[in-house]
């Protein structure tokens, strides 16, 4: 299975390597107030896919810190139930000594 991965790593990476070697070719962006930008394509692909997975882990930020806000109140509830529960169970024991009347 490992010898599978390795294989699918390596021609995955010669792939990119190619799609590098045949997009080196300078492009232009211009942006506004008259900014050029010239680089390479594949860099220009390269920091725009970062660029667009990096605006996605944020926004996925405020989703994550929510779930975790959920589960630490899901789980102070339960810990605050087990204690309730075991002070409930305490009560309806009888004590160590007695015999129950049958």
């Amino acid at each position: 299975m490992r010898a599978l991965l390795w294989i699918v790593r390596i021609i995955l990476f010669v792939l990119l390597l190619g799609f590098a070697v045949k997009n080196s070719d300078p492009v232009s962006l211009h942006f506004f107030f008259d900014a050029l930008w010239q680089a390479p394509l594949v860099i220009v692909i390269l920091a725009f896919f970062a660029a667009g997975a990096a605006l996605g882990a944020l926004s996925l930020l405020g989703t994550i810190f929510q779930l975790r806000r959920d589960l630490s109140r899901a789980r102070r509830d339960l810990a605050a139930e087990k204690a309730r529960q075991a002070t409930s169970s305490q009560k309806t024991q009888p004590p160590a000594g007695e015999a129950v009347a049958q």
